[in-house]
């Protein structure tokens, strides 16, 4: 009886779990050729995958979410999905080069989503782009509002004036990665001051800071490099997103779970960096921690040790150690400006031999990662090609030797024989006798045939 119970415990479960799956499933539509004349009048969020992708299977659940949460509050962004393989074409068309890919389709534009693939993130970026690409805050109230809720934001100040055209055409180029908002004068709180009007501006870290033309240059390069926060919790992810931005990454690497002075020191002092000397340092660097040495080891191939600070440069690799253990913020700050004047030593790179140096690191990485989660399959995948060349190569190697020394000593032969004599050996001279005919003259043949006959 308890047997029988439990499983019809199971098969309710079960089947519990697949009507949740299908209902969140129903919110996303399953889009073919016809999609593309149908969507221009509405915002789709889509995933183009690949059925044998597994990162596409991973993220199907996560994109059910999705597709629920988004239909049940009433969002006008529509959630779909595309077999990539099977509509090729379309795909090629929205730019689709790998999988899943996702973006939000408004309009004649196509945004892409860069982000983490989790359903909190998904959502805000699709909110974030089928909305207004400039929102307007018309109250301190909603201003107070949006500041508690974004880690970063960027402000215009003013009215009509081409310093707001170009605000605009930069938001609806990177709406992608942050907001951007509009307001007047008024709406602000007494303690940010303007020292001019029209005026950008960006909100994080708890301050404000105004654009410079003559200082910050191209609106679009300030704005991609102030789009995060001064100090971050760096990631494989966030490290490649740092890498539009041109700056050199200062990170400090530690272990979060360990709460020792070194591990707490090390931290502390490349916030204070950051935050103390912004002015110094912020055009050219960023700063964060990075939690293990895992990730920064198999990028730099390098063997860097726990807790250090290591100085990244993203666009070519190259990468900068301390000749000395960081112990002060004036030790950061002296190896730092050492990077700036040029008299650091710089590691790495994407040269030639750095570039064989990473094939056959990650050739290394391959073998011993599938030997080390599974040595039966690394034994078959990578022994049985190698046993099978060796005997190869022996067999090529053997019959070449056999046939080399069977002409040696044939030749050798010949060799030993004509030294001894150019005439040829005595046995030879004998053999050559008896069978060369002898030669009688003409006049000599007559009489010995005549007796010849007497005879008979």
């Amino acid at each position: 009886m308890g047997a029988a119970r439990e499983e019809r415990w199971s098969l309710l479960w079960a089947t519990v779990a697949a009507f949740i799956l299908a209902v969140d499933a129903s919110f996303v539509e399953d889009l073919d050729d016809s999609f593309k004349e149908n969507r221009k009048d509405d915002i789709w969020l889509v995933d183009f995958y690949a059925p044998w992708c597994g990162h596409c299977k991973k993220l199907e659940p996560v994109w059910n979410e999705v597709g629920k949460e988004m239909g049940s509050t009433g969002s006008p962004v529509k959630v779909g999905k595309m077999d990539a393989t099977s509509y090729s074409s379309i795909a090629s068309e929205f730019g689709v080069r790998g999988y899943p890919t996702i973006k939000l389709l408004k309009g004649d534009l196509a945004y892409n989503y860069r982000g983490p693939r989790t359903k909190e993130d998904i959502i805000e970026f699709a909110n974030r782009v089928a909305g207004p690409i400039i929102r307007p805050l018309p109250s301190q109230q909603m201003f107070e509002h949006v500041q508690k809720r974004h880690h970063v934001f960027f402000l215009y100040v003013g009215g009509e004036s081409p310093l707001k055209e170009k605000y605009i055409e930069v938001a609806s180029e990177l709406i992608v990665y942050t907001y951007f908002f509009s307001a007047l004068e008024e709406v602000f709180p007494e303690n940010v001051t303007l020292p001019e009007m029209p005026a950008v501006l960006v909100f994080k870290d708890g301050t404000y800071f105004v654009y410079d033309e003559y200082e910050d240059g191209d609106l679009s390069s300030w704005i991609n490099r102030e789009r995060f926060q001064g100090y971050l919790h760096v990631d494989g992810f966030t490290l490649y997103e740092l890498g539009d931005t041109g700056k050199l990454v200062v990170i400090a690497i530690i272990d979060d779970r360990n709460v020792s002075v070194e591990h707490t020191r090390l931290k502390s002092v490349v916030q204070d960096v950051a935050r103390n000397y912004r002015d110094h340092f912020h055009r050219n660097f960023q700063f964060g921690h990075m939690d293990g040495n895992d990730y920064i080891n198999s990028l730099l191939m390098d063997d860097v040790k726990i807790p250090s600070v290591v100085v990244l440069n993203t666009s070519n690799q190259q990468y900068f150690l301390p000749h000395k253990p960081i112990e002060s913020t004036e030790d950061m700050v002296q190896f730092i400006n050492e990077i700036l004047e040029g008299t650091a030593e710089a590691q790495g790179g994407n040269g030639i031999l750095q570039r064989i140096k990473r094939i056959i690191y990650d050739a290394k990485s391959t073998v011993g990662s599938v030997f080390k989660s599974s040595p039966l399959l690394g034994c078959f995948l990578f022994g049985l090609p190698l046993g099978v060349i060796s005997i190869m190569c022996y067999g090529i190697c053997t019959a070449d030797t056999e046939g080399g020394s069977d002409e040696t000593e044939a030749s050798k032969k010949e060799t030993t024989g004509r030294d001894l004599t150019d005439e040829g050996t005595e046995e030879e001279q004998e053999e050559e006798n008896d069978e060369k005919p002898v030669e009688i003259p003409d006049g000599e043949e007559e009489p010995k045939n005549i007796l010849e006959k007497k005879k008979d």
